[in-house]
């Protein structure tokens, strides 16, 4: 692994390798042909399968550093923490990389505290320079611009970036690559933390997980008028998401939002309606293959993305929509 110089933490949930660490694997293949470095990705969890660590060698890894013990099944921060310092000890990586998922937001901050080096949360854009540090672009100033950090003299270079913000790194098959099993009691794997259980939100998991998507904005002026989104959204087969504006006042809860400080999609069809397409909502869906926008604006910020734009009365035109799908056609 002496030249695997470009980490990304991988994760996992029951021993499946979650669609995030694919999404990193993509960034990371193309930083390290900039980098001319080899890629590792690190993994925690308990007996994880080869046939399950060979998809990150697939996808794009050159090592696989999977650190196993019965307490690393479940993300633990203290225990995973003093492995991950200790990993960093021994190997010396310039780079880390993860998702700016509740695991990756909070275990980057604690290792970048503790190895006394700096860490670039929700990164967009991620690039290499020609003295090959990380160039980290993130929104900034409450999205208004796009700043662009780079961690002068600290290593290793860290960053998180969002989940769905970036496609998956293809498989390739016979692609070869080394797994290197690190037993993790080698490690202080004490905590102060017991987990009890785990309640997932059905509703922000479909949101991220959805092909389709309905977002509403705060044109649809009332809670009330929320219904006609669900039952677009019911006959389209998609799930409802919500910008902040909509959640701030109480039409719906927090696991509906996209946007900059929400959710990030990248579903098949997105189809806004009544959002205005400020850089805080566009991070969150920009990424989506197909963006069908509604706005009675013109001018709106939404329609520069969309790739069908419907100017008008959301009022008049989804119930068009609505009609037009009961009636078996399509959008």
């Amino acid at each position: 692994m002496n030249n695997a110089k470009l980490w990304i933490l991988a994760e996992q949930f029951e021993g499946e390798i979650l669609k995030v660490s694919y999404e990193l694997l993509g960034r990371a293949k193309d930083l390290s042909k900039k980098k001319n470095c080899q890629v590792a990705a690190v993994i925690f969890g308990a007996n994880l399968g080869d046939a399950e660590l060979q998809k990150l060698i697939d996808r794009g890894a050159d090592f696989v550093l999977a650190i196993e013990a019965p307490e690393l099944k479940h993300f633990d921060n203290e225990a995973y923490s003093r492995c991950m310092l200790g990993m960093i000890d021994k190997y010396e990586p310039e780079i880390i990389i993860a998702a700016a998922t509740s695991t990756g937001r909070t275990l980057m901050p604690y290792v970048a505290m503790t190895a006394h080096t700096g860490l670039t949360a929700d990164c967009t854009v991620l690039d290499i320079d020609e003295e090959g540090k990380l160039l980290q672009t993130r929104p900034a100033i409450g999205g208004n611009i796009m700043a662009t950090i780079r961690t002068q003299g600290f290593m290793p270079q860290m960053a998180t970036v969002r989940p769905h913000s970036s496609k998956p790194a293809a498989p390739v098959e016979g692609r070869v690559g080394e797994i290197v099993r690190v037993d993790g009691n080698d490690f202080d794997l004490s905590s102060n933390i017991k987990r009890k259980e785990l309640v997932l939100s059905s509703e922000e998991l479909q949101l991220q997980e959805a092909d389709k998507v309905v977002i509403v904005g705060r044109g649809i002026k009332r809670a009330e008028n929320i219904k006609l989104i669900r039952e677009l959204c019911d006959l389209l087969g998609a799930a409802l998401g919500a910008t902040r504006d909509v959640v701030d006042r109480g039409w719906l809860s927090y696991p509906h939002q996209v946007g900059l400080s929400g959710k990030t999609i990248n579903p098949k069809l997105c189809v806004s309606i009544g959002v205005s397409g400020a850089i805080q909502q566009l991070a969150g869906m920009q990424t989506a293959e197909n963006i069908i926008a509604i706005n009675k604006d013109p001018e709106a910020q939404i329609f520069k993305v969309a790739d069908i734009g419907m100017v008008g009365d959301l009022f008049e035109i989804v119930p068009v929509l609505i009609a037009k799908l009961k009636n078996g056609e399509s959008l």
